[in-house]
C-alpha cells in the first residue's frame, strides 16, 4: 500500500508485559504471523497476514509497565509540525518526534480529553501493508467524556472534515480526509466505569464475527459488547487477557440503513 495521506490511520501497535501470551492470542485470533523481535529497537515484533504487515507488539518500556492498550497512529508528512500543530491546539507531545533508523519518524501525543495516539511520518516502513482484510485494520474511533475538545483538536491538527451521525440515542461524529472517512468519535456514556480512560478503539476485521468471539473468549478475553450488527458490519468489543481493549467486525454481515449525516459548520 502507498504512505497514507496527512491523517489517516496509518498503524497500530501496542505494549504487552507478557510479549508471548500476546502473540498467542492475536495469533490464533486473528491469524497473525510474528517477524523476528527487533533486540536493537526494545524487541518491537511487526505482524502480518499472508506476508504483509498489520501491527505490531512491543514489550513495555522501562517506567510503562501497566495496563496494556492499543496505540492509534496517523500519517504525518513532517512529525515535527504536527507536534508543533498537537501543542498550539491544546494538546501535549509525550514523546518528541524520534527518528527510528531508516523505518520513519514517530512521536506520541495526548488530545486535551486524555486520548493518546501516534504520529508516523513514513521512511521504509510506510505502515499498514493490508487494510480491511482479514486480520487486518479497518476502523477506529475515539472514546472520549469530553467530545467538544477532541472536535476542536483532531480537526484543527489533521485537517478533517467533521460530520455529526442524526442518531438521538448517541453522540457521534465521523473525521473525513477529502471524501473518504477515516475516523469515528464517540461520546463514552454511563456504560464506561470511571476508571476506563479516553482511548481510540481499534477495529480488526475478521470472517466471523461470532466465531471470533468464541475464540477470544476460549483464549482468555472478555466479551465487552455485542456481537451487534449494524449497517456497517456486525461488531463486537473485546478485551484481551492483559486488557488492552479492541474490536472485531465482519463488514459482510450487515442489518439497517446507513445513518444520514450532517456536515459540521
Amino acid at each position: 500500500m502507498a504512505v497514507q495521506p496527512e491523517g489517516a490511520p496509518c498503524w497500530a501497535d501496542a505494549m504487552f508485559g507478557d510479549l508471548e501470551g500476546a502473540k498467542s492470542f492475536y495469533g490464533n485470533l486473528l491469524g497473525w504471523t510474528f517477524a523476528e523481535a527487533a533486540a536493537e529497537f526494545g524487541n518491537y515484533t511487526e505482524a502480518s497476514v499472508n506476508g504483509k504487515a498489520v501491527a505490531a507488539v512491543v514489550p513495555p518500556m522501562p517506567g510503562q509497565e501497566g495496563l496494556s492498550q492499543w496505540c492509534l497512529y496517523f500519517a504525518s508528512q513532517d512529525a515535527a509540525a504536527t507536534a508543533a500543530r498537537i501543542r498550539d491546539h491544546g494538546g501535549e507531545v509525550l514523546m518528541e518526534p524520534m527518528q527510528v533508523a531508516d523505518f520513519g519518524t514517530m512521536c506520541l501525543a495526548r488530545d486535551p480529553g486524555g486520548v493518546v495516539f501516534g504520529v508516523w511520518q513514513a521512511g521504509t516502513h510506510e505502515g499498514f501493508q493490508a487494510m480491511a482484510e482479514p486480520g487486518a485494520f479497518t476502523w477506529a474511533e475515539v472514546f472520549t467524556r469530553e467530545p467538544e475538545k477532541s472536535d476542536a483538536f483532531f480537526p484543527a491538527v489533521f485537517s478533517y472534515r467533521q460530520r455529526d451521525m442524526e442518531d438521538g440515542e448517541m453522540n457521534f461524529r465521523v473525521y473525513d480526509l477529502g471524501e473518504r472517512t477515516v475516523l469515528g468519535r464517540m461520546k463514552m456514556g454511563a456504560e464506561f466505569p470511571p476508571e476506563v480512560q479516553p482511548y481510540i478503539n481499534v477495529y480488526f476485521t475478521v470472517e466471523d464475527c461470532d466465531a471470533a468471539v468464541a475464540k477470544a473468549t476460549e483464549l482468555g478475553g472478555v466479551l465487552r459488547f455485542g456481537p451487534m450488527t449494524t449497517p456497517f458490519g456486525r461488531f463486537a468489543a473485546i478485551s484481551d487477557p492483559q486488557g488492552a481493549s479492541f474490536s472485531v467486525i465482519d463488514t459482510t454481515t450487515t442489518e439497517g440503513e446507513m445513518p444520514k449525516l450532517t456536515d459540521v459548520a
